[in-house]
C-alpha cells in the first residue's frame, strides 16, 4: 500500500493537525475557536448551549439555506447550504475573499463544498483515523529517495525551459513534468492560468506571552476577519520535528509566519472557477494530443489542489497506470536524470 511505500523513506510520528480561528462573537469579542466548526465553535460565537450531535444537527438544519436551483452553482450558495449565514459570514466569507482575492460567489461550488460539517466534538482539522508527519520533515524523505539511488542523477538550478530551448535536455523515453502546465505550452500564446501565491512574513518572538513558550495555542491560527490583512499565522514550534533544545524547553523564543495571499509570486493554489477550468481543459487536450512522452503530474501540472497524502497517492497511481500500460522505459545501467529540473525557479 501507499503507507508501506512512504515508510521506506522515513519514520513517522503521530500528529493530529488542529486549526483554531480568532473570530469575533455576537458581541464583537474575539474568541479562539476550533476550525472547522464543532459544537464548541457554535456555542462560543453564538451563545448556544449545544451538547449533543442531535442538537448540532438540528442547529445546522435550522441554519441551512437551500440553493435556489436545488444544486449550489457557486461557493456562496455551497457555503450557505452547508453551514448557513451565521457561520458563513463570521468564519468563511472574508477568509475566502482574502485567500482567493474574490468573493465566494465567483468561485466554484466545490471550494466550499469541501467544508466539513461536524456534528461531533472532534476538533481535528482532518477526520482521517490515522494522521502522522515524517519524524525529520519532508526534506529528508526526498533525500532518502534520491540520494541513495544510483539510478537517479540530480541537477539543481537548471531552468527546464532554457535547457529545452538549447537542446540540452538529456534524451528520454518518458519525461515527468511537475511545473505549471501553461508555462510548458507558453509558446502557443494561450492565456495564462491563474494561480494564487503567498507572501510569508516571518517574525522571531523573543518573549512569547504564554508561559508555555508559545506565541499561540495551535500550529495554525486562522484570522478570517476582514479587518486583518493576513489569513493565518503559523507557529513552527508546534511541529514535532523540533531540535532537542526546543523539546527540552530550553528555547524561549518562537518563530511565527503571517501569510498574506497575493496574485503574483510562486504559484501555490490553482484558482477554481469555470473560466480557469475551461482553460485548463484546453491545455490538458494540448498535452494529450501533442506530448505522448510527457507525463504531467502534481498540483501545478494538473491544476488541482492536492494535500500531501493526495499528492503521494496520485503520483503512485499514475506510476501504476504507466507501468500497466507498458509506458515505462526499461531501466538503464547508467544513471538516469530525474525530473527535478525546476520549472522557471
Amino acid at each position: 500500500g501507499h503507507g508501506d511505500y512512504v515508510t521506506r523513506f522515513s519514520e513517522w510520528v503521530p500528529y493530529d493537525h488542529r486549526v483554531r480561528g480568532i473570530v469575533p462573537d455576537c458581541d464583537g469579542i474575539r474568541r479562539l475557536v476550533p476550525i472547522p466548526p464543532v459544537q464548541e465553535t457554535v456555542n462560543a460565537l453564538f451563545g448556544e448551549s449545544i451538547s449533543s450531535e442531535a442538537d448540532m444537527q438540528a442547529w445546522y438544519d435550522s441554519q441551512r439555506v437551500p440553493p435556489p436551483s436545488g444544486e449550489p452553482t457557486n461557493g456562496e450558495e455551497a457555503a450557505l447550504s452547508r453551514v448557513g449565514p451565521l457561520l458563513y459570514e463570521k468564519v468563511f466569507k472574508n477568509y475566502t475573499m482574502k485567500q482567493w482575492g474574490r468573493p465566494p460567489s465567483e468561485l466554484d461550488a466545490s471550494v466550499l463544498l469541501r467544508l466539513p460539517c461536524r456534528t461531533s466534538t472532534d476538533d481535528r482539522y482532518f477526520s482521517d483515523p490515522y494522521q502522522a508527519l515524517p519524524r525529520r520533515g519532508y526534506t529528508r524523505i526526498f533525500e532518502n529517495m534520491m540520494l541513495r539511488n544510483h539510478r537517479i542523477m540530480l541537477r539543481l538550478n537548471v531552468d527546464f525551459f532554457q535547457a529545452r530551448e538549447a537542446g540540452a535536455l538529456p534524451s528520454y523515453g518518458l519525461l515527468v513534468y511537475t511545473g505549471p502546465i501553461d508555462a510548458y505550452f507558453a509558446q502557443q500564446g494561450m492565456p495564462k492560468l491563474e494561480y494564487r501565491s503567498l507572501r510569508f512574513e516571518e517574525t522571531w518572538v523573543d518573549e512569547p506571552q504564554h508561559a508555555s513558550q508559545f506565541f499561540q495555542e495551535a500550529f495554525v491560527v486562522n484570522h478570517p476577519s476582514a479587518d486583518v490583512p493576513f489569513t493565518r499565522i503559523v507557529e513552527y514550534k508546534h511541529m514535532p520535528n523540533q531540535p532537542e533544545a526546543v523539546q527540552r524547553g530550553a528555547v524561549r523564543g518562537t518563530l511565527i509566519a503571517r501569510e498574506y495571499p497575493q496574485a503574483e509570486g510562486e504559484p501555490y493554489y490553482p484558482v477554481p472557477n469555470p473560466e480557469n477550468r475551461a482553460l485548463y481543459e484546453k491545455y490538458r487536450l494540448l498535452a494529450e494530443q501533442n506530448e505522448p512522452d510527457v507525463c504531467f503530474l502534481g498540483r501545478l501540472a494538473t491544476y488541482k489542489y492536492f494535500d500531501m497524502d493526495q499528492a503521494v497517492c496520485n503520483a503512485l497511481e499514475v506510476f501504476d497506470g504507466l507501468r500497466d500500460a507498458g509506458k515505462l522505459p526499461k531501466p538503464r545501467a547508467k544513471p538516469l536524470v530525474s525530473g527535478v529540473l525546476r520549472a522557471g525557479g
